[in-house]
């Protein structure tokens, strides 16, 4: 009885909360090590199923960089990453535009249908919600650095995401967009892409599924995760270099992101068997929450 009774206080503790982000966005970006763990990858998805099940409005946008790499691999392709992004040719991109913009996406909607939600893949072969423009990258001579077909996202069609959410169908969307000026596909990074998307969306939530369980004061010990930060106090910790290394540039799209009206974003371990609705649901959390104020 009392297993019971516990059972039924963690509903209620997850009542308040669904109730506050019914008909709400929360844009979340897969990607990484998570992508490749089938048995994470399903709990994540499941979780997502659930938010949308109890009224949320989840947006999945995805990455798929070991995938590629392995398509790469067996075309014979040598993969050129410059300053951490990967050179895209048009061979590279051939490869990118199947394996992340069709297979990857279209199994990640599947695996949703799978587990009894509704979804569908938003890429090129039926409908591309993201548009952006080509980038180059400062080169240490001070002269721009090409990087070939790869851009960022500057425009998203969010009257065709949102027609999906108020309709029960979770949009997925790979991390590719169309060139303004040409029409042509350009590769874009995954994180960048997810925070322009919840931009774009006013999104209530963007949550970041990392293979880290959040932002830590030692980043070698787990248990020192930070459960709350402001952007004030996450600005400091980047100063201090408590924040140090990858962790920076994901913490400072948190940051643009916030600055841009997304109310709160969060970093959790998708690894977490239900990190999502643990840290969605309950009070506590699993990972790090980082808000704009108090």
């Amino acid at each position: 009885m009392e297993e019971a009774i516990q059972k039924a206080d963690v509903l209620i503790e997850a009542l308040g909360w669904i109730r506050r982000f019914r008909n709400k966005v929360t844009v979340i970006k897969l990607g990484g090590s998570v992508m490749e763990d089938e048995d994470a990858l399903r709990h994540i998805l499941l979780d997502i199923v659930f938010m949308e099940t109890v009224g949320m409005w989840p947006v999945v946008v995805h990455g798929g960089g070991a995938a590629i790499s392995r398509a790469m691999d067996e075309a014979g392709i040598e993969p050129n990453f410059i300053q951490g992004r990967r050179y895209t040719d048009d061979a590279t991109l051939e490869i990118v535009k199947r394996v992340l913009g069709y297979e990857v996406s279209e199994y990640i909607a599947g695996r949703i249908r799978d587990l009894g939600g509704s979804s569908q893949s938003l890429n090129h072969t039926n409908q591309t919600v993201l548009k952006g423009q080509r980038i180059t990258l400062p080169g240490d001579d001070g002269q721009p650095i090409d990087l070939g077909r790869v851009g960022r996202v500057t425009q998203v069609d969010t009257a065709a995401i949102l027609s999906l959410c108020t309709n029960e169908v979770i949009p997925v969307i790979p991390s590719l967009c169309i060139e303004e000026s040409t029409g042509q596909l350009l590769n874009v990074n995954a994180d960048t892409a997810a925070t322009t998307v919840a931009m774009q969306l006013q999104a209530d939530k963007l949550v970041y599924v990392s293979d880290v369980n959040g932002v830590r004061r030692d980043k070698n010990d787990p248990d020192t995760r930070i459960h709350s930060l402001t952007s004030r106090e996450a600005r400091q910790l980047i100063q201090e270099g408590v924040v140090s290394s990858g962790m920076i540039p994901k913490v400072e799209a948190c940051l643009e992101t916030l600055d841009h009206g997304v109310k709160k974003v969060h970093i959790v371990d998708g690894r977490l068997r239900h990190s999502l609705l643990l840290e969605i649901y309950t009070t506590r959390g699993v990972g790090t929450e980082i808000t704009a104020g108090a």
